[in-house]
């Protein structure tokens, strides 16, 4: 199993691999490229969240009280929200996180349980693109894909270190197949966690912005791309 500072050690240099790929367009955000790289460091670094140690714990869950709240800033303020209450829910979201959902999940997880599998790794990039504020969907996309790549990195490094390439044969650890997972002998667990994937892909797709286009005839017969906003009306 690689280590905390192993997986930094990928994440990172993954994450400014990953921020060139703005370089292919016309214009050239460097805002938006620094955040995709950080959010595939931190997707590197997510699944360690149930881990035994307290150390990758708390200064995860420390970094994702500080920026869950600044990503929903812009949506509480077009909500109409002033900016005193807006400043008091991004407290109260930063004690909730830091704290109370940190124990939660410490109390309710388990290390190498579903949080290192297939479906979480799709969870983490759902939850980037329903968080961030912005209407631009390259951008939520190229956001999400950033944290999935990150976290993607993490499972298969995993799952690496516990193959033994030394001398002749190939031995498997313990650990081997723990990681790059789609379910857990919980099926408590693995049900909830489907059950948490299919919520957040009913929001991107219906109630987010995501581009759910569909296909279906116009007048003539002929299949044409509506948006759903359009077979509303």
């Amino acid at each position: 199993m690689a280590s905390y500072r192993g997986h930094l050690m990928l994440a990172a240099p993954l994450g400014v691999g990953y921020a060139t790929l703005p370089l292919m367009r016309p214009q050239l955000d460097w805002g938006q490229a620094l955040l995709g790289a950080g959010l595939c460091t931190l997707g590197g670094l997510m699944p360690d969240l149930d881990s035994d140690s307290g150390v990758p714990v708390r200064e995860l869950f420390g970094l994702l009280a500080a920026v869950v709240p600044a990503f929903l800033y812009q949506g509480l303020r077009e909500h109409g929200l002033p900016v005193d209450q807006v400043l008091v829910v991004m407290a109260c979201l930063y004690v909730l996180i830091r704290y109370g959902l940190s124990a939660t999940f410490k109390r309710w997880t388990v290390h190498r349980g579903m949080f290192h599998s297939v479906p979480a790794v799709l969870i983490a990039g759902l939850l980037v693109f329903l968080s961030y504020p912005g209407h631009e969907v390259d951008l939520r996309i190229y956001l999400a894909g950033g944290v999935m790549l990150g976290f993607l990195s993490h499972l298969v490094l995993d799952e690496l270190c516990s193959v033994d390439f030394m001398g002749m044969r190939i031995r498997l650890n313990k650990f081997a197949g723990s990681a790059l997972k789609f379910g857990s002998p919980s099926w408590g667990a693995t049900l909830a966690t489907y059950l948490v994937l299919a919520g957040l892909g009913c929001c991107a797709w219906f109630g987010a912005g995501a581009p759910t286009w569909v296909r279906w005839p116009d007048t003539w017969g002929h299949p044409s791309w509506l948006h759903t906003s359009q077979l509303r009306q």
